[in-house]
């Protein structure tokens, strides 16, 4: 075993600062999202590691669920009507229009 490997002590991390920083947040805006919290913890002036603010972020169940896409109702279309005789059907397509004063719309 190498000298260095025998004499290191991991550094313990103290999460605690981040959870209360991290509470603060979500009891103000609690529809922040990860990426929001995350920006807003560096513009207060913290340089925590953003994977080590997620880890916390996760495991103090702070995710919010992922909103699914919302479905449409099931359409039923109807069969075109077939006409009688000619003439008995009539569609327009409207194109333009003028005023008197030539106002076109």
């Amino acid at each position: 075993m190498s000298r260095t490997a025998y004499y290191y002590k991991p550094k313990l991390s103290d999460d605690s600062e981040i959870i209360d920083v991290l509470n603060k947040l979500t009891d103000k805006h609690n529809r922040w999202g990860f990426p929001k919290c995350f920006k807003r913890i560096r513009k207060l002036g913290y340089q925590w590691n953003h994977k080590r603010v997620h880890r916390v972020y996760t495991a103090l169940n702070l995710n919010l669920r992922r909103k699914s896409k919302r479905r449409l109702p099931a359409r039923h279309p109807q069969p075109l009507s077939v006409p009688n005789a000619l003439g008995h059907t009539w569609s327009m397509d409207f194109m333009s229009d003028r005023l008197h004063n030539t106002i076109h719309f």
